[in-house]
């Protein structure tokens, strides 16, 4: 506790209950002297030039202003300077950051492609040291990366210019999974999303798991592709990635589809071209029935997993 609230303490006791002070101080354990020590101090000088100073540059804090102090002659301690700082009201007063308020979106079991789209941002670097943003975007069933697009900088128009690339060859997605990025959140993407009547679901932040299937793709690209290849220019990182892109669609075995590759699995539920709210959906009869080498009941897929699909990314 500060010696000030002590005093005003003793000062309280002494006043509502008759206490000497010696009796008041020695119940809160206070020294005598400490409580009757009176400062020699005078601030008037420094504290009139920490005002003008601060008059002059408002949004300056008291480590700058004490720099300043210093160099026009003032040999003051920082800490003095920030008690006169405090007691002339002088603090800068912080804005508050908003932060969105989400609430938990787990991973949903999808039945059939487009019915959910789950995108996000990768960043890595070329020669030059420039940094690069690879915007990815993944059909939460079949697994297929529908688009790695690169460049330095993506604005909200670049990113749903993309979708609407995508959205033209497969049909309209009915969600997409996403952070709360800037280009995620801003007016334009949100009644992008709103016109193509598509559901957004943004996670919680700092919560990437709520995004899983992306995340492990990029596990996979970054493993595969970005630390195994030099980029020299932007140009060059486009095309290396681009080529990346289709050898995972059509030629990496992919794991939870019973290592088959994401287009191979996409053609046995007739989902090539798109099955959200523009196509068909999985049933029973066009549900893929193929082997897992790690699940636990066998070869074989039971109903639940064949009509629902794979769930689990490995």
């Amino acid at each position: 506790m500060e010696l000030a609230v002590l005093k005003a303490a003793v000062g309280q006791m002494c006043e509502e209950y008759a206490f000497s002070q010696r009796r008041a101080c020695g119940l809160l354990t206070v020294a005598v002297s400490s409580y009757r020590y009176q400062s020699s101090r005078r601030d008037e000088g420094l504290r009139a030039r920490l005002v003008e100073l601060a008059r002059e540059k408002p949004r300056f804090g008291y480590r700058r202003l004490h720099v300043l102090l210093r160099r026009s002659g003032e040999a003051v301690n920082h800490k003095r300077v920030h008690r006169i700082y405090r007691e002339a009201g002088l603090s800068i007063r912080r804005k508050k950051r908003k932060h969105c308020v989400r609430t938990g979106q787990p991973l949903r079991a999808c039945t059939a492609a487009n019915q959910e789209w789950a995108l996000d941002f990768v960043h890595d670097a070329v020669e030059s040291g420039r940094a690069i943003r690879v915007l990815s975007v993944v059909d939460a069933y079949t697994r297929q990366c529908l688009a790695l697009e690169v460049d330095t900088s993506f604005a909200s128009r670049r990113v749903t210019r993309v979708l609407e690339g995508i959205v033209a060859e497969r049909g309209t997605p009915q969600a997409i999974r996403c952070d709360n990025g800037p280009e995620l959140t801003s007016r334009h993407f949100l009644a992008w999303c709103i016109e193509k009547k598509i559901e957004l679901v943004h996670i919680q932040p700092g919560r990437p798991m709520q995004n899983g299937r992306v995340e492990s793709f990029h596990g996979r690209f970054r493993e595969e592709c970005l630390r195994v290849s030099w980029f020299g220019n932007l140009f060059e990182a486009r095309g290396k990635i681009a080529a990346w892109r289709n050898e995972y669609n059509q030629e990496r075995p992919h794991s939870s589809l019973g290592y088959r590759t994401p287009e191979e699995f996409a053609r046995a539920i007739g989902g090539e071209n798109g099955c959200g709210k523009d196509g068909g959906s999985a049933t029973l009869e066009n549900a893929p029935r193929f082997p897992l080498s790690h699940s636990h009941g066998g070869d074989g897929l039971s109903t639940a997993e064949q009509i629902n699909g794979p769930d689990v990314v490995l």
